[in-house]
């Protein structure tokens, strides 16, 4: 049977979203972050969480939040997710979803796992990548940045393995920019599907 866990790549709240500085303040940006890192915990329903992380605050939130906080300091991200996903493999999860943090319309993952090969979400410009679903072992390497999301896709060809292409406009909308911000009516989720306290 195949299991599978969602691992949540998480930098220090007081650093994350500088880009933004010119419309929120410190606290109202790590505000921001914590919620949008603990709907994107959310999403994952009934799966295994864990959070990749090199910040005793981070490490603390992702531990009330029912995560595994799995360190990794001086990795980057790159190096920090792969490291998670050889944990996650020697846990003895087959497949892991590595969603990033700043997800705001993110309501379920699990779906994701369906199917074989390497299931990947870009971002709505389709230049980054905000989810993707690899086997947990074999050599799968991460290289988020620009252009990431064709960087998937020939690792993905280089090891053989079949990339399942998943535009979904949620779950590509991510928050970088102050623009990023101005979510369209259309794609809101249902009310009810929001928690009240986004964690799991």
């Amino acid at each position: 049977m195949t299991t599978t866990a969602v691992l949540v790549p998480v930098k220090a709240f007081a650093v994350a979203k500088q880009r933004l500085g010119d419309v929120l303040d410190p606290a109202a940006r790590v505000a921001l972050a914590k919620a949008m890192a603990s709907t994107v915990l959310a999403a994952a329903g009934a799966l295994c969480t864990a959070v990749v992380c090199d910040e005793d605050e981070v490490r603390a939130w992702a531990e009330a939040h029912g995560a595994e906080p799995i360190w990794t300091p001086g990795l980057g991200l790159n190096g920090a997710v792969g490291a998670g996903v050889a944990h996650l493999a020697r846990r003895g999860f087959d497949r892991v979803i590595v969603a990033h943090a700043d997800l705001p319309l993110a309501t379920e993952l699990a779906w994701l796992a369906d199917g074989d090969g390497v299931t990947i979400v870009p971002d709505r410009h389709r230049d980054g990548t905000n989810v993707a679903c690899v086997p947990s072992e074999g050599g799968f390497t991460f290289a988020y940045g620009a252009a990431s999301f064709t960087a998937h896709r020939a690792e993905a060809a280089r090891l053989g393995l079949l990339a399942r292409l998943v535009p979904d406009a949620r779950l590509g909308w991510d928050v970088d920019t102050a623009a990023d911000l101005a979510v369209p009516a259309a794609l809101q989720p249902p009310s009810y599907l929001l928690p009240e306290v986004p964690c799991r």
